[in-house]
């Protein structure tokens, strides 16, 4: 995949320290950006809302 950009979390100070995705219209990869050439993870896209959405809840919901 192509296209690879930081997260929006990243900041000025660590922004050695994040993830980076690609996103194609059927999956999403993932991979650290301080190691691009290292393993990805790349998921279908339905997959990763859902791993977005499990992310985003606050442990008392979980």
């Amino acid at each position: 995949m192509e296209n690879w950009r930081k997260s929006s979390y990243s900041g000025p100070d660590d922004g050695n320290n994040c993830v980076e995705i690609s996103t194609s219209p059927t999956h999403v990869s993932i991979r650290d950006s301080k190691s691009p050439a290292r393993a990805t993870l790349t998921l279908p896209t339905p997959a990763f809302t859902t791993f977005l959405d499990a992310l985003k809840r606050t442990p008392e919901t979980r």
